[in-house]
């Protein structure tokens, strides 16, 4: 019985190491499985395909960079959630240079209604914080939204900004925390 590798997040921990110290081109069924020390057989019971496994790690990365955080003031109002988000970011690329421009390729790859699908079911739960926090701030103008201009698309909108600095590696924030406090405060 295999005692070293336990569990499909094993898998995944050691596939993000892969990628840190050796790049994208690491990741595949016979390293991932040489590096935890186990059969091929043994990744094949989680991941179907090196599609399936490089997907799964794309996705926990995503979780990586946008954990909670363990100080929840970044989501007691907007701007402070923005310039969190803008921190993430940062670390994210420094953790794993390339990692989102590949990402948007390797989705893009697959049939592209399904790559546009596995986008955004990965990116959902950054929407949705970014909705809660949206819905929450007090320091919003009662009438900032309305039925066209939703707290969902202007959720969608500061996403947009962030992962457009994503690709320029633009870690400064300013520029959306002002686009934040004048169109909402």
């Amino acid at each position: 019985m295999n005692t070293v590798i336990t569990s499909k997040e094993d898998i995944l921990k050691t596939s993000r190491e892969l990628i840190q110290q050796q790049g994208w081109s690491a990741i595949n069924i016979r390293s991932v499985a040489t590096a935890c020390g186990v059969s091929v057989g043994s990744i094949y019971n989680y991941f179907d395909s090196k599609a399936a496994l490089v997907s799964a790690t794309v996705e926990s990365i995503w979780r990586e960079i946008f954990h909670h955080p363990e100080d929840s003031a970044a989501f007691d109002d907007t701007q402070a959630c923005v310039a969190w988000m803008y921190e993430q970011i940062e670390y994210g690329c420094k953790q794993y240079p390339g990692f989102f421009t590949l990402h948007s390729l390797s989705f893009m790859r697959e049939d592209k209604a399904q790559g546009k699908q596995k986008m955004q079911q990965t990116w959902q739960h950054i929407l949705d914080r970014l909705c809660a926090v949206l819905t929450r701030d007090s320091r919003i103008r009662a009438d900032a939204f309305t039925e066209q201009f939703t707290v969902e698309r202007f959720a969608n909108v500061l996403f947009s900004l962030m992962l457009s600095a994503l690709l320029r590696q633009d870690y400064d924030s300013t520029a959306v925390l002002e686009i934040v406090h004048r169109s909402l405060y």
